[in-house]
């Protein structure tokens, strides 16, 4: 059986809820999974929009999800580790913590939510980016599954 991913109630393709863009909210959604691989000892997300104008922006970087949790809950702390353990990197700005869609121009952007079951037990170092947890993730992802979104800005 194979891992399956959910973003709040959004199915493969819809278009992002305003509350979870900087035109809302801007908080997180809930992000729930199921049916983890055996052998899965974390999880990690990423959340990038390869569609960004200068190259692909990180909206998301999530790790150390312990493998005992199902979810990711609405609204998570823009903090470098919440209560649960998890931790959260910096994403394409610097800052720790979910950074919602907010694509210029007209044209609707894609967002790929990236989720990793892993071997590697929730101890990895804080203070990550994209690109150095990929690095941490070499070698170690039993299965992967991305989930992609869109969200446009109807500017007139």
């Amino acid at each position: 059986m194979s891992m399956s991913l959910k973003i709040s109630t959004f199915s493969e393709g819809d278009v992002i809820d305003k509350k979870f863009t900087c035109d809302g909210a801007n908080i997180s959604p809930t992000v729930a999974w199921s049916d983890a691989p055996p052998g899965t000892k974390s999880f990690a997300l990423i959340m990038d929009d390869p569609d960004a104008p200068l190259g692909t922006f990180v909206h998301w970087v999530v790790y150390n999800i312990d493998a005992s949790l199902r979810a990711l809950v609405e609204n998570q702390p823009n903090t470098p580790q919440t209560r649960e353990g998890i931790t959260q990197g910096e994403g394409g700005l610097g800052k720790v913590g979910y950074r919602g869609p907010c694509p210029p121009g007209k044209n609707p952007h894609r967002y790929l939510f990236h989720f990793y079951a892993t071997r590697l037990e929730p101890k990895i170092q804080q203070g990550m980016n994209k690109k150095q947890l990929l690095r941490q993730l070499e070698g170690n992802v039993i299965e992967e599954i991305t989930v992609t979104l869109k969200y446009g800005r109807n500017r007139s």
